[in-house]
């Protein structure tokens, strides 16, 4: 049915579907998928009425959903090839910010090829295992590809038994 719509909408609309059923705060900070692949995963969360904070900037917990939407995707996205059942939960959150993010923020995690091995261990051995996750924020509109906030998030697999 969602056949002749471009790869990047459909991905958006199943996050925001997800967000609606599973998660609301992803639903109400509207992320947009702007590239998932192998490689990377790009998210962009735009500053509105409901992500600003009261210096005009995005406020902090914008920005955690939206690093928590790019590395949660890349995993998602491997989990989903495997066909098998694998519990994710998120284990710690660290950030460092760098600027105020005066505009729309551009969130990427580049570790598809070391999250798809993660993954494939987590099957192999059946075993919780921990891998953390590096995320880039920047505002393109603003500061072109300067980050204004870098994120490590560590993620937690186990397969479902």
């Amino acid at each position: 049915m969602m056949g002749w719509v471009p790869l990047k909408f459909r991905q958006t609309f199943l996050l925001r579907m997800f967000g609606f059923f599973k998660i609301p705060m992803l639903l109400f900070v509207s992320p947009s998928v702007l590239e998932l692949s192998d490689q990377r995963c790009v998210v962009r969360v735009p500053l509105s009425w409901r992500t600003r904070n009261h210096l005009n900037s995005m406020y902090f917990g914008a920005l955690a959903v939206g690093a928590d939407c790019a590395g949660g995707l890349m995993v998602t996205h491997f989990i989903q090839q495997t066909k098998s059942s694998i519990s994710l939960i998120f284990k710690d959150f660290h950030a460092d910010y760098l600027k105020r993010a005066e505009g729309d923020v551009v969130f990427s995690c580049e570790q598809g090829s070391d999250v798809k091995e993660f993954v494939y261990q987590v099957l192999q051995t059946g075993e919780r295992k921990n891998f953390p996750l590096r995320i880039v924020a920047t505002v393109p509109t603003h500061f072109g590809d300067e980050p204004v906030a870098y994120f490590l998030l560590t993620v937690s697999l186990k397969k479902k038994t």
